[in-house]
């Protein structure tokens, strides 16, 4: 199970952290995985926003490049996206889940924290 927790309302140019825990049988078989942060807006598909490999490396997104930072912690089995300088246009729906390229993800979907840009 994945869950999503952090989201909320916030105004342009705010900050957010996003945290997303793996527990249940995910709990083994976190570490080794790429883990990715994704969002949706309603009416359309769910985007990758950034992954992260078992050694940590990260890409983005260019639309959230030098804003957002993604980031884990294998023994706690958390990931975060630290989130700066939000913009209405990251207002979305985010989860987590695996990246495995042009496959789907390997877990079932959480059930997503809001994030919500707005003056």
């Amino acid at each position: 199970q994945l869950v999503e927790s952090g989201g909320g309302l916030v105004q342009p140019g705010a900050s957010l952290r996003l945290s997303c825990v793996a527990s249940g049988s995910i709990f083994s078989t976190f570490a080794p995985n790429t883990m990715a942060w994704y969002r949706q807006v309603p009416g359309k598909q769910r985007e990758l926003v950034a992954y992260i490999t078992s050694t940590k490396t990260t890409n983005y997104v260019d639309s959230v490049k030098g804003r957002f930072t993604i980031s884990r912690d294998n023994s706690r089995k958390t990931i975060w996206l630290h989130m700066n300088s939000l913009k209405p246009e990251d207002t979305a729906v985010y989860y987590c889940n695996t990246w495995e390229g042009p496959r789907d993800p390997l877990y079932d979907w959480g059930q997503g924290t809001l994030v919500t840009v707005s003056s």
